[in-house]
C-alpha cells in the first residue's frame, strides 16, 4: 500500500504540472488582458481611466514580461500560498473568494448528504422490488427529476418559496446580512435559504444516483453466488446487504474524484439564477473578465481536487472490493 500512495503521488506532480501549463496556455489565448477589456469598458461608459495606476499593476504582477515568466511567477505564488491579486475585485484572490468558498461547500456538502440519504433507500426498494407498482412510481419520479431542467426547477421553487413561506426570492440570505460578519441570525438566515438550492440541485442527483444504483444492484442479485446464498436459506435482508450492496456502492466511490471539486465549483447555473453567493458565478465572470489569477487558481485549484479524488476513490475502492488489488501478486 505504502508503495502504491508513494508511486501515485509522485505521478500527481508532473499531471498537476502539465494542467497548470494547459490552464495557463487556455486563460491566455483570448487576445488581449483584463486591462485592455477593462480600459475599453470605461470608454464605453465615458469615463476616464487611470492609465498610470494600471501601467502600475502591470508592471507588478509582471503583464509585461514573456508569457513563460509570467507562468512561472503565477505558480511560484501558489507553491506559497500566494494565489495572486483579482483585478476585477482590487483585493488578493484569498480574500475575495473566503464568505464565498465555505458557502459553497455548506451547499454541496449538505446538497451531496441530501442526495445521499434519498437515493439509497430509492435504489434499494426499486432493485428488490423489481416491476411493482412502487418501482414503476419511483421510476416516473426519477426520470422526472432528471428531465426538468434546474432553471426551471429554480424559478418555480422561487415562487412558491416566497408566496408560501414569506422566503425572499434569492441570494443565501435575506439582503439586511449580504455585507455583515458572521452571527446567529445571519446563520438562520442562511438556513432559512439553503433548502432551495439543496432541493434543486440534489433532485437531478438523486434521481440518476437512484438509477445506478438500482441498475447495478439488479446486476449483482442475479449471479450466481446471490442464487447460491438464497438456496443455503439466508434471509433476504442479509442476502441483499451482506455482498451485493457492497458490490453495488463501487460507482458511488468512484465518484469521490468528481465529487471533490463539485462541492468548489457548486451548481452554476441555478447559482446565477438565485443570485448565490458562491464561488461558481464568480468564477464564470473571471473567465470572461480574463481576471488572470483569480480564474487561474480556481481552474488549478479544482483540478488538484480531481486528481486527489481520484486518488482517495482508487484507495476506498480496494477497501471496499476484495476483488480490486492495487498491485498485482508477484509470480
Amino acid at each position: 500500500m505504502l508503495r502504491y500512495l508513494l508511486g501515485r503521488v509522485l505521478v500527481m506532480i508532473p499531471t498537476l504540472i502539465v494542467i497548470s501549463i494547459l490552464i495557463f496556455i487556455i486563460i491566455e489565448l483570448p487576445p488581449g488582458d483584463y486591462f485592455e477589456s477593462y480600459v475599453q469598458e470605461l470608454k464605453m461608459l465615458g469615463e476616464p481611466a487611470n492609465l498610470q495606476e494600471i501601467e502600475e499593476l502591470k508592471a507588478r504582477y509582471r503583464f509585461d514580461a514573456p508569457a513563460p515568466v509570467r507562468y512561472l511567477h503565477w505558480v511560484g505564488g501558489m507553491l506559497h500560498g500566494d494565489f495572486g491579486y483579482s483585478f476585477e475585485y482590487r483585493m488578493p484572490v484569498n480574500e475575495v473568494v473566503g464568505d464565498r468558498l465555505w458557502l459553497t461547500v455548506l451547499i454541496s456538502v449538505v446538497t451531496i448528504v441530501f442526495t445521499w440519504i434519498l437515493a439509497f433507500p430509492i435504489g434499494l426498494y426499486s432493485a428488490t422490488r423489481q416491476y411493482s407498482w412502487g418501482d414503476y412510481g419511483l421510476t416516473l419520479l426519477g426520470l422526472l427529476g432528471i428531465a426538468v431542467p434546474h432553471f426551471m426547477l429554480a424559478i418555480i421553487l422561487m415562487y412558491f418559496a416566497n408566496v408560501w413561506f414569506g422566503t425572499s426570492i434569492g441570494h443565501m440570505m435575506d439582503l439586511k446580512y449580504l455585507d455583515q460578519p458572521m452571527s446567529w441570525q445571519k446563520f438562520q438566515s442562511i438556513l432559512e435559504h439553503i433548502w432551495i438550492p439543496v432541493l434543486i440541485i440534489g433532485t437531478a442527483g438523486t434521481a440518476g444516483m437512484a438509477r445506478r444504483l438500482r441498475a447495478n444492484l439488479l446486476d449483482e442479485l442475479g449471479k450466481q453466488y446471490v442464487v447460491t446464498a438464497r438456496a443455503k436459506g439466508l434471509s433476504p435482508r442479509r442476502v441483499v446487504l451482506k455482498y451485493p450492496l457492497r458490490m453495488a456502492l463501487n460507482f458511488f466511490i468512484a465518484d469521490i474524484g468528481s465529487i471533490l471539486p463539485q462541492i468548489i465549483s457548486g451548481a452554476e447555473v441555478t447559482a446565477i439564477i438565485l443570485s448565490l453567493e458562491t464561488t461558481g458565478p464568480m468564477l464564470i465572470h473571471a473567465l470572461q473578465s480574463q481576471d488572470m489569477y483569480l480564474a487561474g487558481s480556481f481552474l488549478m485549484f479544482l483540478a488538484a481536487l480531481t486528481v486527489v479524488g481520484v486518488l482517495v476513490s482508487d484507495i476506498a475502492l480496494s477497501l471496499l472490493d476484495p476483488r480490486i488489488r492495487l498491485q498485482g501478486r508477484r509470480g
